[in-house]
């Protein structure tokens, strides 16, 4: 039997159907309080989580050495945002989630933690020459990449494969990572067809996600570029909602299959 997907209701961001945010990389500001939220897909989206942590952790989880300071960074600032969440109920050393289950905070495993957490995954990056490189993140969720050929890769070795991700977008992505401020995140978001709904699709690079007649899902992430004051480590974090396409107003599904034949 196959396992019940977890979609969200609706499509919140359409990012083809606004000017702005149709053309690459379509940034915009973001208030630091929204920096992080829950959907209707929070308890079957976390259920995911859990699972994957527990079994795949090496797959979902990686960690160089000195980011280690910036992911313990992270833990806190997620966790003096999420404070100010009624949802969440705070003890000493443990946080109930929104669907009632109980977390340990462990310090000495930031990322681990920061996963059963929150929907959102989390990518760490950390200046190193002209360019900043990947360090560590808890992706539970990739949508066709994998975290073992990108950790410890700068933003032009991670995207190599991505065709719009020529020079001269490389520059401006690289400009963006070095201006952003802390306290003033950033956001886009993007859409993609899939065959199915299962959230966690990871791909080598050179292997082609399939295109088949029929893709009844979208999938869209949005994106947050957030800048840790103390480290100077850049977070760029992942929330992934799913819908099937029948949830999608008929004009911009119809403007979207436009763009993405």
């Amino acid at each position: 039997m196959s396992p019940v997907p977890v979609l969200q209701d609706r499509l919140v961001h359409m990012p083809w159907m606004d000017p702005v945010s149709a053309k690459l990389p379509g940034i915009r500001p973001l208030a630091p309080e929204d920096w992080i939220f829950q959907d209707e897909a929070f308890a079957g989206q976390m259920r995911l989580r859990d699972g994957l942590i527990e079994r795949q952790r090496s797959t979902v989880h990686a960690l160089l050495p000195e980011a280690f300071d910036a992911t313990q960074e992270l833990l806190s600032e997620t966790l003096s945002l999420l404070m100010k969440n009624g949802s969440y109920l705070f003890e000493k050393d443990a946080v109930t989630r929104p669907d009632n289950c109980r977390i340990p905070i462990k310090f000495d495993e930031p990322l681990i933690t920061l996963g059963r957490l929150v929907q959102e995954d989390f990518v760490i990056h950390l200046p190193e020459g002209r360019e900043h490189v990947m360090k560590a993140a808890i992706l539970c969720f990739p949508a066709s990449w994998t975290l073992s050929e990108k950790i410890g890769r700068p933003l032009s070795g991670i995207h190599r494969p991505v065709p719009e991700y020529d020079e001269n977008l490389a520059a401006r992505v690289q400009r963006l990572f070095d201006a952003i401020r802390p306290g003033q995140p950033l956001w886009r978001s993007n859409a993609l067809l899939y065959e199915g709904p299962a959230l966690f699709q990871p791909r080598r690079e050179g292997e082609m996600r399939p295109k088949p007649a029929s893709r009844p899902y979208l999938r869209s992430e949005r994106q947050a570029l957030l800048r840790l004051p103390k480290s100077r480590a850049v977070v760029f974090s992942i929330h992934t909602t799913v819908v099937h396409v029948d949830q999608v107003a008929p004009e911009a599904l119809k403007a979207f299959r436009a763009l993405h034949p």
